[in-house]
This record gives structure tokens, C-alpha cells and sequence, in this order.
């Protein structure tokens, strides 16, 4: 009698065990997607997160096609979002975000997320010291009584624009979910880039790809799955918990391929969903065309290259543009006033190029905005500017015939999405060509009290393919 007695305590011990267990899981949010840190100055920096239900993405099952992209085969767009690979659902809580450095101590409230804005919360913290490391750590409750997650990095901010100190920066573009190189970690450039501890980052869009199946983003549901499964792979997130980001949008992580705001829909997703979706998964606050100083001898510009276009497809002339009217007067009127060494310029596109010459009207290197393409290249040149570029699969460095004007191209994050130009094809205006993936580093410093900037192009594996050193002008 007293062993089935003891035996009846240990099963409802062990089931109430289990219970509170569950109770417990249920009751607890995760930060699956990680945080990035957007925007960086002397001063700011702004900070974005998200809350997750589940610890884990869904797990990657389907097989892929051959390279170029490696889609996924016979993926179905209808089964639930919350089955497909990468998926992380969101949750409902509250998160605190505290910055801490050697002896100053910032924090929130705890602020609660809604799922109107898909779970994210995004907070611009100011006030804060030049060259000045901070400790992020971010908590998230489900509800008052509930367990603490966290989630923790770090950041350094810009240094006041008389410092003349070593900037060394990274950046890259073009990356489909399914293109991963690493099935664990997601993308191997960004374990490379991490080695070199960038100070910052520029993302030069298509973040992720709407129009590339796994699924075809046709809702604004499936849209955001695709930021959820991007973000939830590893080395992005190891990456971004230590590197802030200046990020841009292109047309695939947008709308689809060469949108503009004359598109008709994707699906059910139009031009503004595609507008709101950004807003709220980038860490991005107000225009969406800025500039940063980092010191006395680097300035970077970040141009937006979608809003404001005219519709691709009318006839060139000098109302036709891609930055528009407002934009191009806030570029010379900054670039004019800067007294940086080196002026370098973010474009989710190409200026120089050389492109493809069939089937390609989206760009100031191509003869569809040849008129402000011809104009931009002139005046860039004259104010002695670099441009770094994205949207070309391919590793290039320019210098365009008639202007002088540097151009270098990242390359796709993967050797897999590399495609779209024959590596044979050596045009007179290249310096460096290779059609593989990678990314580009970019160090302003200074030699025997001579500044320079080295432009350096590396494989998805963070060895050094090709560097181009140049000193300021005398």
C-alpha cells in the first residue's frame, strides 16, 4: 500500500513538474531575429528588436535547385507561414533596453510591442559621447510575473569630426534565403567580416527577395516571414549584435524586380506595403536618404534610390530620375559643405557600371537615365567622391573613361547568387572583375600623416582578392 501511495506522489509530482514546465515555456519570448543597431553618429544611435514565441527558426528540409540561387524545389506558397523553413513567429511582452559605458547608464521602461507592427519596437537613444563604447542588453517578459530573456552586444559610435582616426567598414548586397553557403550558420561572409571588426556596416539592399520563391512574398504575412527567416540565420545575427548598420532598400526587398512607386502590385502586396514593411524592419527614423561623418577624413552619403524615380520604362530626358528633385539638392548641398578627406557614396545601384547591355533600364548606368547618369558621374567626379554600389552580382572595380570617377561593386553574399556577366569579358574601364560572391572592406587611415583609403575586395571566406590604394589629393 505505502509503494503504490509513493508511486501515485512521485506521478503527480513529476506531472506537475511537467505542467509548470510548459506553463513556464509558453510564458516565455525569445529574441530568435537578434537586434540591430541602425544609424550610428557621435551622438545616436538607434536600436531595433523584435519578440519571438519560439526559441528556434524552423529547421531548412527542402532541397535546392543547382546555383545560380539554389531555390528551393517544389516548395508549396499555401502551406502555413509558421511551417515554413526560417519561420519565427512572433510574440506579445515587453522589452528594456539598456546601453552602459565605463560610467554612464542609459535604459528605457519596459515598452510593450503589438503585433500591429509585427512584434518590433525601435528606439533612437541620444545624448550619447563620441568614440564611446556601449553595452547593449536587451530584456523581453511575456507578462509582468513572467521569466527574463535577454539578449546582449555592443557598439562604438563615431568619432567627433576633428578626430582623425583609422575607419575600417564593411559592405555587401544581394542575399536570397536560399542561397546560404553554411546550412547552419546561413551566410559565411558574415562570420569573414565579423574577423575584421568593422566599426560599421553598409547594407546596399535587397536584403531579402520578395519575388524569389520559398516562399513567393504575394501578402504582406509572407513578406515579413522572409525578414523573420533572414535574420534568424546565426552569422547574421552574431554580426549585427556587434556592428552597427546603415542599411538601404532595393526593388526585390521592396516589391519585385526594378520596382517603382508606378509598379502594379506583387500579388496582394503593393508599393505602400512594401514602404511599410521596410519602415518597420529596418532601424531606420526619418529621411531615408542620409549622411554620417566618421571623423576628419570620412564621410559617407546613403542614397535612396526607389521612392522617388520616375517609371523606368518613359523616354530619358532631364526630367526622367532616379534620386529625384529634393533628394539630388540635399546631395549637393551636403557634399558641397563637407570638409571630410574622403567622400564615399552608398548606392544601391550602379553609377559607372559597365552593365548589361540587354535588358537593363534601372540604373544611371544604363541608357534609360543616361541623361542624369551622364550628369552624376561628372559632377562626382568633380567633387572628388567614391562610389560603392550593390545590385551587381558580380566583384568589379571601374573607373569610368570619360569622368575618372571610382566605382567598386560588392559582389552577392554568395558564390551561389553570383551570376549575370562573363568573367572573360575584361571591358577597358575595369581594374578588377570576378563573378563570385563576397564582400568589400573599405580602412581610411593615415601613413607618415598622408591619408588614405583602401578599398578591399575578399571571398565569402574573408580571403583578400584584390585592394586599390589611394592617397588624398595634395
Amino acid at each position: 500500500m505505502e509503494n503504490k501511495i509513493l508511486l501515485l506522489v512521485l506521478f503527480l509530482t513529476s506531472s506537475l513538474y511537467h505542467n509548470l514546465k510548459a506553463q513556464e515555456i509558453d510564458n516565455q519570448v525569445y529574441f530568435t531575429t537578434g537586434f540591430k543597431i541602425g544609424e550610428v553618429t557621435d551622438k545616436s544611435a538607434v536600436i531595433l528588436t523584435r519578440l519571438c514565441k519560439t526559441s528556434k527558426p524552423v529547421a531548412v528540409h527542402h532541397k535546392r535547385k543547382e546555383a545560380p540561387f539554389k531555390s528551393p524545389i517544389d516548395f508549396d506558397n499555401t502551406v502555413p507561414i509558421n511551417n515554413m523553413e526560417g519561420a519565427v513567429e512572433g510574440s506579445f511582452g515587453q522589452v528594456k533596453i539598456r546601453l552602459l559605458s565605463k560610467d554612464t547608464l542609459i535604459q528605457t521602461k519596459w515598452m510593450y510591442v503589438s503585433a500591429y507592427k509585427d512584434f518590433t519596437i525601435k528606439r533612437k537613444f541620444e545624448n550619447l559621447r563620441p568614440n564611446t563604447t556601449y553595452n547593449i542588453t536587451i530584456e523581453g517578459k511575456k507578462e509582468e510575473e513572467s521569466p527574463t530573456t535577454h539578449i546582449k552586444g555592443k557598439f562604438t559610435t563615431a568619432p567627433s569630426q576633428k578626430e582623425a582616426v583609422p575607419v575600417l567598414f564593411t559592405s555587401s548586397t544581394c542575399q536570397y534565403y536560399w542561397s546560404y553557403d553554411n546550412p547552419t550558420r546561413g551566410f559565411k561572409i558574415y562570420d569573414s567580416m565579423l574577423k575584421l571588426n568593422p566599426l560599421f556596416h553598409c547594407q546596399t539592399g535587397d536584403y531579402v527577395y520578395y519575388d524569389k520563391p520559398g516562399p513567393m512574398a504575394y501578402t504582406v504575412p509572407l513578406a515579413r516571414h522572409k525578414w523573420h527567416a533572414m535574420n534568424s540565420w546565426p552569422s547574421l545575427m552574431d554580426f549585427y549584435k556587434a556592428t552597427p548598420l546603415y542599411i538601404q532598400k532595393d526593388d526585390h526587398d521592396l516589391l519585385k524586380d526594378d520596382a517603382t512607386p508606378y509598379s502594379s502590385p506583387f500579388g496582394e502586396l503593393t508599393f505602400e506595403d512594401g514602404l511599410s514593411i521596410w519602415r518597420e524592419q529596418v532601424p531606420i527614423m526619418g529621411k531615408p536618404y542620409r549622411t554620417f561623418r566618421w571623423g576628419k577624413d570620412l564621410q559617407i552619403w546613403v542614397v535612396e534610390g526607389r521612392e522617388f524615380r520616375s517609371d523606368n520604362k518613359i523616354p530619358d530626358g532631364k526630367n526622367k530620375t532616379i534620386w529625384g528633385r529634393e533628394q539630388i539638392n540635399w546631395f549637393k548641398k551636403t557634399v558641397q559643405s563637407s570638409d571630410a578627406t574622403f567622400k564615399v557614396l552608398v548606392s544601391p545601384t550602379p553609377i559607372v557600371g559597365p552593365d548589361r547591355p540587354k535588358g537593363k533600364f534601372d540604373n544611371h548606368s544604363n541608357v534609360s537615365f543616361e541623361t542624369e547618369g551622364t550628369w552624376l558621374r561628372q559632377y562626382l567626379a568633380d567633387q572628388n567622391v567614391f562610389v560603392i554600389n550593390g545590385d551587381r552580382h558580380w566583384q568589379y572595380v571601374s573607373v569610368d573613361p570619360k569622368t575618372g570617377l571610382w566605382e567598386f561593386s560588392q559582389g552577392p553574399v554568395s558564390d551561389t547568387h553570383a551570376q549575370g556577366w562573363n568573367p572573360d569579358n575584361v571591358k577597358p574601364e575595369h581594374r578588377f572583375l570576378r563573378v563570385k560572391g563576397g564582400f568589400l572592406a573599405t580602412k581610411v587611415y593615415r601613413e607618415d600623416g598622408v591619408p588614405i583609403i583602401n578599398f578591399m575586395h575578399y571571398d565569402v571566406d574573408g580571403k583578400l582578392m584584390h585592394d586599390e590604394k589611394i592617397s588624398a589629393k595634395q
